[in-house]
């Protein structure tokens, strides 16, 4: 979400690359929660953090504590950023129940990224 979020603000002001400690696919409850709010997220991919060892960035964005705290070394100058969302993935129940967590969690990375972008892009 965050992927797409920095994409559509950033309107191609910057690359962005998206990648996990571990890979899972799209998860298909956030291409949707990302279409309602007109963001087509559906043909990224789940990257392995190891594939962009070779690529100088100016930021890195971890947004999970457990990423940042298992994130491997980047030798860059890259200037770090943390801020940590809940996982909808993890909630349980009635499916409206989840997609209303993935609706407030999108909002949460929606509001986080357009700052992002307006302070540092």
């Amino acid at each position: 979400m965050a992927h797409g979020y920095l994409n559509y603000f950033a309107a191609n002001k910057a690359e962005v690359y998206s990648a996990g400690i571990e890979t899972h696919g799209v998860n298909s409850r956030a291409i949707a929660s990302m279409k309602e709010d007109g963001v087509d997220i559906s043909h990224h991919t789940s990257n392995n953090v190891d594939e962009y060892k070779n690529i100088d960035f100016d930021f890195v964005i971890t947004v999970c504590d457990n990423a940042k705290e298992n994130c491997p070394y980047f030798p860059t100058k890259a200037k770090k950023f943390h801020q940590n969302f809940p996982d909808p993935a993890k909630v349980t129940g009635t499916e409206e129940q989840i997609m209303n967590e993935f609706r407030q969690v999108r909002e949460m990375i929606k509001d986080y990224c357009k700052k992002f972008v307006a302070e540092n892009v």
